[in-house]
């Protein structure tokens, strides 16, 4: 949407009946060119009918981990049991947090529900979020506690080899507190869930607001198995290879197994699969079809951030409202321009950047 949209839109939700004319003074442009914009809007569905009936403000909630990143990468290869030459770097991270910051700079409105303490890590990661446009006005916040943080360390190839993870506080986001935080997450257009929630916030997210799209990051094989009793209520899973095979009772030999797998998440209620392969690309399935999308070339300087990228993809397209095909092209585009960044999030991500990258690598 652009700027001009926008205003017209703030000026219509004062006034729904602002005249046109009147319209058009206030902005400073022609009764033809509001007309325009008045006539993109309504093809957009921001506009629904006579006397500018507005379409319900769309916005995602993302509710999951948030921690500090402390990564390390050798500058050679690494040495077991001994001091390392590398380079360190200290970032916000956390695998909800991460979707979020990447949803909110390919131009979705995004809400982050996670657990922070009230410490200076605390402050960095509200202060990251805000910057990327995203809403952390319903965060958890304990007193006393530190915040989560994750320790990785990577070969001088950007692979990772060990990581640690301190992430206790997010015990402390379970069914109560999320209770509490009902309204905004009634209103949301989806929900995006990542599997560090304890049981009981997803017990209460599956079971309390299943009405509605939930778009699902496993995280992880350890953290996987906690999805299998609410497989029914998950639009859109998103798993590595592991995950997949776990979820599904199915082992993964050959890329002939992937239809397979995919068919046994339908059965069990998923709408939508995505499975990442890695180098090997990835395989898309849901109800019209599948296909195994392979891996195209692409600078690789840091893998942390892809698989993050790839999710936020995948909840813009659906917040987008394109086909569930574009959706998967333009979520691995935007995991291609994760890879090639030295950060966990590309500070340059957005919709144009993706589309870009999408036209580069058809040629």
């Amino acid at each position: 949407m652009t700027d001009r949209e926008q205003q017209i839109l703030a000026l219509l939700r004062q006034d729904p009946m602002l005249p046109q004319q009147q319209l058009a003074e206030q902005l400073g442009i022609s009764r033809s060119a509001a007309a325009g914009h008045i006539m993109n809007l309504t093809r957009k569905g921001e506009i629904q009918g006579k006397g500018y009936i507005l379409a319900p403000h769309r916005y995602a909630v993302v509710i999951g981990g948030a921690n500090m990143d402390l990564c390390g990468r050798a500058d050679g290869s690494l040495i077991n049991a001994d001091s390392n030459p590398g380079q360190l770097r200290c970032s916000a991270g956390g695998v909800g947090r991460n979707i979020a910051d990447n949803l909110a700079r390919l131009g979705s409105k995004v809400q982050f529900i996670g657990a922070m303490g009230d410490d200076g890590w605390g402050e960095q990661l509200k202060s990251s979020c805000r910057e990327a446009g995203i809403e952390v006005d319903h965060c958890l916040t304990v007193s006393g506690a530190t915040s989560s943080s994750y320790l990785s360390i990577h070969d001088a190839d950007g692979e990772m080899q060990l990581a640690l993870n301190d992430m206790a506080l997010l015990e402390r986001l379970n069914a109560e507190q999320l209770g509490q935080r009902e309204a905004v997450l009634k209103r949301a257009t989806m929900l995006v869930v990542d599997a560090n929630l304890c049981d009981s916030a997803l017990d209460y997210l599956f079971h309390c607001h299943s009405d509605k799209p939930i778009l699902v990051d496993p995280v992880s094989s350890a953290k996987a198995s906690k999805l299998r009793p609410y497989l029914r209520h998950i639009h859109t899973l998103k798993p590595n290879q592991l995950e997949a095979e776990l979820l599904s009772g199915h082992t993964i030999r050959s890329s002939a197994d992937l239809p397979t797998v995919a068919a046994k998440l339908h059965q069990q209620g998923v709408q939508r699969v995505l499975i990442s392969l890695g180098k090997q690309g990835a395989f898309a399935s849901c109800e019209l079809g599948q296909r195994i999308i392979p891996a195209a070339a692409t600078c690789v300087n840091n893998v942390t951030g892809a698989g993050d990228a790839l999710m936020a993809g995948l909840v813009h397209g659906q917040m987008s409202q394109w086909s569930w095909s574009h959706s998967v092209d333009f979520a691995l585009g935007a995991a291609r321009l994760a890879l090639a960044a030295d950060n966990t999030i590309n500070s340059t991500m957005s919709e144009p950047a993706v589309l870009r990258q999408l036209e580069e690598a058809s040629c």
